[in-house]
């Protein structure tokens, strides 16, 4: 969705995953390096944001099937990638 606007230094963390019954509650965040890739990903008036939030949550709506209340932020984290405990810890080490 980002194409080649975003560099590596991005992933997702999940923060909260609640199932009641068919429903499920997920608050993840976008974690970015710096403050321009912030910008890019979230786009113009949140456009982006919520284009990648939108297809993300029907694809795990498809995965689990069943609803999916899905709640995105980006954040910012520098260097990131050059901590190992942070690189582990998103499952990249």
């Amino acid at each position: 969705m980002l194409g080649e606007e975003l560099p590596y230094g991005a992933c997702v963390e999940i923060e909260k995953f609640e199932e009641k019954g068919q429903l499920r509650r997920i608050h993840a965040s976008i974690v970015v390096e710096k403050e321009g890739h912030k910008a890019i990903v979230i786009g113009s008036r949140g456009g982006k944001l919520k284009e990648i939030a939108t297809a993300a949550r029907l694809d795990m709506e498809k995965l689990f099937g069943g609803k999916v209340y899905l709640e995105t932020w980006v954040k910012v984290r520098r260097g990131w990638t050059e901590d190992e405990a942070s690189v582990r810890r998103f499952g990249h080490g």
